[in-house]
């Protein structure tokens, strides 16, 4: 939700929607952004801001994952992990841990790129979290990075190596230079952003795991240690649980601000801008937020104001292309999508064997679930298609649910609204279907506090006598009509829940069909009364 420049403060989340473990740099007047995409694609998404505070989305560094094998199917807790941004000698780089297979990098001349081919700086299981620094005052660069228990049985520690310049390699087999099972209450250290100040390399890192951990920092003299450490954010007595993993980013005026995530359920995790100084009880430690206490609002950075800003979420899909806010669930392939001249997406029925189960579809675009109540929109249209072709607009995580059109056995169009438990590995009914005359409809979620959702329709269909008792609600907003229950929404691991058009048919011979969406749009309602 974008910030009116007007007001003299701003409030938290800046970006309220899942932009897990975000990392941020200044280079000259400008800000960026990187966050985890996990199995997403295109991967490491690329945001923009001039205030800190409003944000756009200006492009993604991955257009593909690799190896592409690996990712033609949903593997949402793999892929790209807690990603780091830096600029160094007129480039942008980013480096990230795949926990499968090592750290990879890839790096741009300007932050839309091109940015090249993800390059494998050092192969392993469970390497994740890396962040490079380029010492200016020595020449030296170095990578720090932490562990997947998952894949090597190994966590709480965090490892330093020695890095080639030019940031293909790492010099040496690395030492252990935090080692969170010698702090007394330490656990889950993971997440290290590597600085330089004041003559110190400084180590900014979490704890304690994503939902109630704590944002610690680490200095030493030398990179290799020995690091003293402290706590420097906590919840203490807010509202915000967890609040850690970020970056630390200076502005021209020499302010200091932290931004960091706070998880959120179903909404994943939404990103907060914290004050920042340097000195607290003389030490020369930083203090985030308001003594260590995240801040719910704050003056706003000391920055030119900005006109309202924030990621794009609505979508016309003009030549049939979607917009940047949009990534597959896996590695996309030819033919999903038509391009075409006019509006709208045209997405081709991908017959499938897995067409009774959404979360294992890979071609499914979804966008991030906003974290604030909102109302989803989108019109839908099933074009010449064979009995079974299907699609519709849904709302995913480890539990899901999805509303939309099926082409029946005598080629009549129905709506039909459908939902899988978590423990469910095929989807069912959650209202009966109902015809759909023309083949076409208009599709709603209104997504409440605690992501609860209640679905609803407009086939434009006069006749079509909704009650209360089969649908399970009341009568709607003008021309919609409500179906089934209420939905609470989940999140996947490390993933909240995502928002997903999707066109598919069972397996067969021949072409299935398209769908083509037009006027996708989101509608943020009031804040919350809890937030």
């Amino acid at each position: 939700m974008s910030a009116d420049p007007a007001e003299p403060v701003y409030r938290n989340p800046v970006l309220d929607a899942d932009w897990s473990d975000p990392d941020v740099i200044r280079v000259g007047d400008d800000f960026y952004l990187t966050a985890s995409s996990f199995g997403r694609v295109p991967g490491l998404p690329l945001l923009h801001s001039r205030d800190l505070v409003n944000w756009t989305l200006v492009g993604h560094a991955l257009q593909r994952l690799e190896p592409e094998s690996e990712f033609a199917a949903p593997r949402h807790d793999c892929g790209v992990w807690a990603p780091s941004l830096r600029h160094h000698d007129g480039r942008f780089w980013i480096f990230w841990g795949d926990p499968d297979r090592g750290v990879f990098q890839v790096n741009a001349p300007e932050i839309r790129g091109p940015w090249t081919r993800p390059h494998l700086v050092k192969a392993g299981k469970g390497l994740i979290d890396p962040c490079p620094l380029w010492d200016d005052e020595t020449g030296e660069a170095y990578l720090v990075h932490a562990w997947a228990k998952s894949r090597s049985g190994v966590k709480n520690r965090l490892t330093g190596h020695r890095m080639h310049p030019h940031g293909t390699e790492l010099l040496d087999e690395g030492k252990v230079i935090v080692d969170g099972d010698r702090i007394p209450g330490w656990f889950t250290l993971e997440g290290p952003k590597l600085y330089r100040h004041d003559g110190w390399f400084w180590i900014f890192a979490p704890a304690g795991g994503v939902e109630t951990g704590w944002q610690g920092a680490f200095r030493s003299r030398a990179f290799f240690g020995p690091y003293e450490e402290k706590v420097v954010l906590e919840q203490k007595d807010t509202d915000v649980n967890g609040p850690h993993q970020g970056g630390w980013v200076r502005t021209p005026s020499g302010e200091d601000w932290f931004l960091h995530f706070q998880q959120r359920g179903a909404y994943g995790r939404v990103v907060h801008l914290q004050p920042m100084r340097w000195g607290g009880g003389g030490g020369g430690w930083p203090v985030i937020g308001d003594d260590g206490a995240p801040v719910a609002e704050h003056r706003r950075p000391d920055l030119p104001p900005q006109p309202p800003a924030a990621p794009a979420t609505d979508d016309d899909f003009p030549g049939g292309r979607p917009g940047r806010q949009w990534q597959w669930t896996a590695n996309p392939r030819d033919g999903w999508a038509t391009h075409h001249s006019a509006d709208g997406l045209r997405l081709t029925c991908v017959r499938t064997p897995d067409a009774h189960d959404l979360r294992a579809l890979p071609n499914v675009l979804t966008q991030r679930l906003p974290g604030t109540p909102c109302t989803v929109e989108v019109d839908l249209r099933l074009d010449d298609g064979e009995p079974g072709a299907r699609a519709g607009l849904a709302v995913l995580g480890d539990a899901y649910s999805w509303i939309g059109l099926q082409r029946g056995p005598d080629g009549t169009v129905r709506l039909v609204h459908r939902f899988a438990e978590t423990v469910a590995d095929q989807e069912r009914d959650a209202a009966p279907p109902r015809p759909a005359p023309g083949g076409r409809a208009r599709l709603r979620v209104d997504i409440d506090a605690g992501a609860r959702c209640r679905f609803s329709y407009d086939t434009g269909d006069t006749g079509d006598t909704a009650t209360t008792a089969d649908t399970g609600d009341g009568a709607g907003e003008g021309g919609f009509r409500p179906s089934g229950q209420v939905f609470a929404a989940t999140p996947w691991r490390w993933v909240g829940a995502l928002l997903g058009l999707v066109a598919l048919a069972p397996t067969g011979q021949g072409h299935a069909g398209t769908a083509t969406f037009t006027q996708f749009r989101i509608r943020i309602q009031e804040k919350r009364a809890d937030r």
